[in-house]
């Protein structure tokens, strides 16, 4: 597993870039931890966003243990977050925190180093589109989230449709916003996961940030358990 980090521009944070083999590890730990899930009465079209994401951090874990790098990652509970050093009261709550051990015995880091934000999308639903892009994507590009991160990730719980539409209809609202260069795209970081997509966004005075867009359908695929990066 590889990470490069150096100073940010944020006085007192260290910039975190993961390499490509802990961000595929991440994802990787979503999508197994999302078929461990499925199997949960508090997980269909119909839940509440907390529930599934309670589950799905709950999935991670128990994925984890079968996974090669489960010495290496924790799957934190969501937490209060301070989007720079210098406020006294938190501004934001990460869903799914992740720790990565070796970051944290580098530059000895206590804050995640990987932040995973869920979210309700339907590609034919507009509303949710718009949530999943205020809410979720501008969160990031703002710095609300992961703003010494060079990337970010995202979990989608597709509630109907397919993982295809869930992305056009995000970059149906983005163009609608004239935001154009910031659309989802593929292949992501897998080239052989149709459901991870990929997204870039410029932030101000920062480095810009990368989004891995999980999107999990509510049925199951074979293999996930078992998934290891590449």
């Amino acid at each position: 597993m590889s990470i490069a980090s150096e100073p940010a521009a944020a006085i007192g944070r260290q910039f975190i870039e993961l390499g490509a083999d802990i961000a595929a590890a991440i994802v990787l730990t979503v999508r197994a931890g999302w078929s461990r899930a499925l199997p949960s009465p508090e997980v269909h079209p119909g839940a509440a966003e907390v529930p599934m994401t309670e589950r799905l951090r709950d999935g991670m874990r128990a994925a984890l243990a079968a996974l090669p790098w489960r010495k290496t990652m924790i799957v934190a509970a969501g937490m209060e977050s301070r989007s720079s050093p210098d406020l006294a009261r938190p501004d934001g709550r990460t869903d799914i925190p992740i720790i990565i051990i070796e970051v944290f015995l580098r530059i000895g880091e206590h804050d995640p180093h990987g932040i995973i934000e869920c979210k309700r999308i339907a590609g034919s639903d507009t509303g949710l589109c718009r949530e999943y892009v205020v809410n979720e994507i501008d969160r990031f590009r703002a710095g609300l989230y992961a703003g010494n991160h060079a990337a970010g990730f995202t979990a989608g719980f597709v509630l109907s449709d397919n993982t295809a539409d869930a992305a056009a209809g995000v970059n149906r609202y983005l163009a609608r916003q004239k935001r154009h260069v910031e659309r989802l795209g593929l292949p992501g970081l897998l080239a052989n996961e149709p459901d991870v997509w990929r997204s870039q966004h410029h932030r101000a005075g920062a480095t810009p940030i990368a989004l891995h867009h999980c999107f999990l359908p509510f049925t199951a695929r074979t293999g996930a358990d078992t998934a290891s990066a590449a």
